[in-house]
């Protein structure tokens, strides 16, 4: 439980740092936002955030009622919020944005009703639980003409956008190799709940296990500090160390991406001794390391020591998944090419699809 209780800090002091809204006499309404899911347990992360003014929760759907009472209660929220259906929720209290908790396999079922409704969507990392569901989304929300959005708790990391300044100033020269790390002890072993871990350990409704819920992270980082270019291959080896707990999904993955110039390493793990999101990238010159959400230690030449920094905080619209939310919404922030983008997470579901038949078939996996 350490690990879990570590992340639900980190969280804690990113959302901390955000200003109220509403101490602006000039601030905008605060966005409509319904909640579609509660068995994901990031959930919390929009549960538990302190009132700053830039979104309302106007309705949660969730048909297991034991669940939702029991976060009502954790939360305070009314059970008057709760409708047992997506669709029920959406039209009864009109969300002009909507936030999917589900499982990975139900975010193409939420976007559908979203879209139908002209409803913004933002789900939690992955985009999808594979490429054909990732494309039939992508044409909904464009046909449509919403927004739809992929949220990892890395985005609102100040020292991996620092880093990505850094690399774009040439700092340390163009980039040769991308690492990544994230993982944990496994789910099982730091005890998530039932209703979560029922699906994160399911093939079908998870996509597969680490390679899928961590694996994602390193493609989501890569891909950005690629400029959104797709890698010209990808490798991948999955393995179950412990099928006792994880019989139908690897528990370990490494994911190998290539470019013309460059290699990225996803390195994804339920068997990790405690928690880790971390990331480095080596150019021609020198390296930059961000071992923590704040922290940098950046060498820029080979005669040069290393130096550890704090990084700067993020604008106040970018420093968690639901301020951000609202600025997309509200059009103050256009997402283009970012880590939240419809664009990036495209290719990260290409990345994984390739990575999922490289690890199936022993073979490296070529994109055209």
């Amino acid at each position: 439980m350490l690990s879990l209780r570590c992340c639900l800090l980190v969280l804690v002091v990113l959302l901390a740092a955000a200003p109220h809204a509403q101490d602006s006499p000039d601030a905008p309404p605060p966005v409509r936002v319904g909640v579609a899911g509660l068995t994901h347990t990031h959930v919390h992360w929009i549960l538990g955030r302190e009132d700053v003014g830039d979104i309302e929760i106007v309705g949660i759907a969730e048909p297991n009622r034991e669940l939702a009472a029991r976060y009502a209660e954790q939360h305070g929220f009314s059970m008057d919020l709760v409708y047992d259906t997506t669709e029920e929720m959406l039209d009864a209290t009109q969300p002009e944005a909507v936030t999917v908790f589900t499982t990975i396999y139900d975010h193409l079922a939420v976007t559908e009703a979203a879209a139908r409704r002209s409803i913004h969507v933002m789900v939690e990392k992955p985009l999808a639980v594979s490429l054909d569901h990732a494309r039939r989304m992508k044409a909904l929300a464009d046909s449509a003409g919403i927004h739809l959005l992929t949220n990892y708790e890395t985005t609102w990391y100040p020292s991996v956008h620092q880093l990505r300044q850094h690399v774009e100033r040439g700092d340390i020269g163009p980039l040769r190799k991308m690492v990544v790390h994230d993982g944990h002890q496994g789910p099982i072993e730091i005890g998530i709940n039932e209703e979560f871990l029922e699906w994160l350990i399911d093939p079908v409704l998870n996509g597969g296990g680490a390679i899928t819920d961590f694996g994602c992270y390193g493609a989501n980082l890569i891909t950005w500090l690629m400029d959104g270019q797709r890698p010209t291959s990808v490798t991948a080896v999955t393995q179950t160390i412990q099928p006792d707990l994880y019989p139908d999904v690897d528990d370990e993955a490494t994911i190998i991406v290539t470019y013309p110039e460059a290699q990225g390493i996803i390195q994804a793990s339920w068997n990790w001794p405690f928690s880790r999101k971390d990331m480095a990238v080596y150019g021609t010159d020198g390296f930059i390391d961000a071992p923590t959400a704040d922290e940098l230690r950046v060498r820029l030449h080979e005669s040069a020591p290393a130096e550890s920094m704090r990084a700067e905080p993020l604008p106040p619209e970018h420093r968690d998944p639901f301020a951000y939310l609202a600025s997309v919404v509200r059009g103050t922030t256009a997402p283009e090419d970012d880590l939240s983008s419809l664009s990036n997470n495209m290719v990260v579901m290409e990345i994984l699809d390739a990575a999922i038949r490289s690890a199936q078939t022993g073979t490296t996996i070529l994109l055209d």
